[in-house]
């Protein structure tokens, strides 16, 4: 299954219904009669809302946009949560810090990339793993047994405010806590609008830029929503669908689970060799990595008179 999304998908669309997928808590804010959403770690979210898409990537990369993203976060807490992170993930975890993001993989036993994602610790013997698409809460339920821990969905929704004023809009909803010296995957929690939440300095768009956490139903999200909102209008921050935040991800070379990367290619081959820590003893998929070339097998391509988008080869 691929999450690819195209031009061509915003006129073949189907009714479905919503009680399998996740509402966005933003919806009454974000919703628009041109709205048209994709459905992402099983969760709605906007890929289409009428907009200009090159209009909106200039907003991003002059001044800011915020993005309603599906991200799905998963908390893995309890006394045993370091040993099995370090079974789960080719990346080294146990020397993290509090409020340390990582990218992170997991590989399928045969070495492929199953999925991608952001970890940080929130706290001696608590992590989020804000996934990308795929059941991966499954995947580490079965991959749970003999270890004494908790594996829940704190139902946190992610937005995105990516650009290069996004470091004035959050030191403004932050009250000046977050501000320039708070450097690139680092996190913490902060009081944003009266409300104490999640947040990290991260993105998906190869821009300057800050991802915010909600605290599942302790946050008043159309609250959170309006206080941004607010803090940004003087900067210019836009609402976007997803459409520019793919073309800029595109172009800053950053990959996609089940898009760029999927489980029959090994890291080494998405050019992701420096995530797999292939000294820290055992993971999941290490003996299938043994010995494999380290070379990378994607490139990129300079089309200047071209939008970024997939092309069937």
């Amino acid at each position: 299954m691929s999450n690819v999304r195209e031009v061509s998908d915003l006129a073949n669309n189907i009714s479905i219904s919503a009680r399998r997928f996740e509402e966005s808590p933003f919806i009454a804010r974000t919703d628009c009669p041109e709205m048209i959403r994709g459905v992402y770690a099983g969760r709605f979210f906007p890929i289409h809302i009428g907009e200009d898409e090159i209009e909106k990537y200039w907003c991003l990369r002059q001044k800011a946009l915020i993005f309603d993203v599906p991200e799905k976060p998963v908390e893995i807490s309890g006394p045993d949560v370091v040993p099995f992170l370090e079974k789960v993930f080719a990346r080294k975890v146990s020397t993290m810090s509090e409020g340390r993001g990582y990218y992170a993989l997991a590989c399928t036993p045969q070495g492929g990339v199953f999925m991608d994602g952001v970890m940080f610790r929130l706290g001696k013997d608590r992590f989020w793993y804000v996934q990308a698409d795929g059941p991966f809460e499954t995947w580490l339920v079965a991959h749970s047994g003999g270890f004494n821990l908790t594996i829940s969905d704190p139902k946190s929704r992610v937005l995105q405010v990516q650009g290069p004023a996004s470091i004035d809009i959050m030191k403004a909803a932050s009250d000046g806590a977050i501000d320039e010296t708070m450097k690139y995957f680092r996190s913490g929690f902060f009081d944003l609008g009266g409300q104490r939440l999640y947040a990290s300095r991260t993105g998906f768009t190869n821009e300057l830029g800050f991802e915010i956490y909600s605290d599942g139903v302790n946050t008043d999200h159309l609250a959170l929503w309006d206080h941004l909102m607010g803090c940004g209008a003087p900067y210019g921050m836009e609402f976007s669908s997803t459409r520019a935040l793919t073309i800029r991800r595109i172009k800053g070379g950053i990959l996609g689970n089940l898009t760029d990367m999927t489980p029959d290619m090994i890291p080494f081959e998405a050019g992701l060799a420096s995530f797999i820590n292939m000294d820290k003893g055992g993971f999941i998929g290490r003996e299938a990595l043994v010995g494999r070339d380290t070379r990378s097998c994607l490139f990129g391509l300079t089309a200047p008179q071209k939008r970024p988008r997939r092309v069937a080869l």
